[in-house]
């Protein structure tokens, strides 16, 4: 990958940033001439990523975080800031998906769920809005799932809270407009992510997966990647509020 020589574009923060979506997008955003904050739990995903960006010359800074500390989240954007530049743009990516049937989630594991998936991204768009509206621009893409138009068995918590991601976009994107804050979503179909370890039988789900989508092949993360890029640069600067199923045709709404 050969990063943009354009003239820096301030900083981007990734949350996630140590699984293969995140990585991907740290990776395309940072070619793209951002300067990287990557965020995730500490260990050696999160070091990879780090390594891939230095390999490609792309300044970054890791940020080991745990996404239930609201504190920390915080903490994480001043580091960002202080230590790369003007926050520019905010990519709300991590996430946990415990399979469960329903009737035998507890509350501790739903509340755990809404925790990294919900609480940390209206934490994280909070922080970053109030930086980027300062200086009127900036842009937040917060990272959905096709489990929210379709509904999917035993990942009721995961599913309530891509659906919160999507209402979180609109209701952003609606009241931070004025401000020059752009706020967008992306809604991954099933990328071939250790996500699937919660089937029991790959080959099969991959044929379930290539069945029902219209392109006959899977997605790569350079491709979701990509469709983040669009959203937080300045082809983009007209598109608001919107969420994008990035998943070779399977949902159409």
């Amino acid at each position: 990958m050969t990063t943009n020589p354009s003239a820096p574009r301030g900083s981007a923060l990734v949350t996630g940033a140590g699984g293969a979506l995140g990585r991907a997008i740290a990776l395309r955003l940072g070619a793209d001439g951002f300067s990287i904050g990557v965020l995730g739990r500490e260990g050696d995903l999160l070091r990879e990523t780090a390594g891939l960006l230095d390999a490609e010359g792309i300044p970054h800074r890791v940020l080991a975080v745990d996404l239930r500390d609201g504190a920390a989240i915080e903490a994480a954007l001043t580091e960002t800031e202080t230590e790369l530049g003007p926050l520019t743009a905010l990519v709300n990516n991590a996430a946990i998906y415990p399979a469960t049937p329903f009737l035998e989630i507890s509350q501790d594991e739903y509340e755990d769920v809404v925790r990294v998936n919900q609480t940390a991204y209206f934490l994280a768009a909070q922080g970053a809005a109030r930086r980027m509206a300062d200086r009127g621009a900036g842009s937040i893409v917060n990272i959905g799932s096709i489990t929210f138009h379709g509904g999917w068995a035993n990942l009721a918590s995961y599913v309530s809270t891509k659906g919160a991601s999507v209402g979180l976009t609109r209701a952003l994107a609606r009241e931070l407009g004025a401000s020059g804050v752009r706020v967008n979503g992306v809604s991954p179909g099933a990328f071939p992510t250790k996500a699937e370890e919660i089937h029991e039988n790959p080959a099969e789900y991959n044929q379930f997966v290539i069945d029902r989508q219209s392109i006959k092949r899977r997605g790569t993360d350079a491709e979701l990647a990509a469709v983040v890029s669009f959203l937080v640069g300045p082809d983009a600067a007209f598109v608001t509020g919107q969420t994008i199923n990035v998943d070779g045709g399977w949902i159409m709404e």
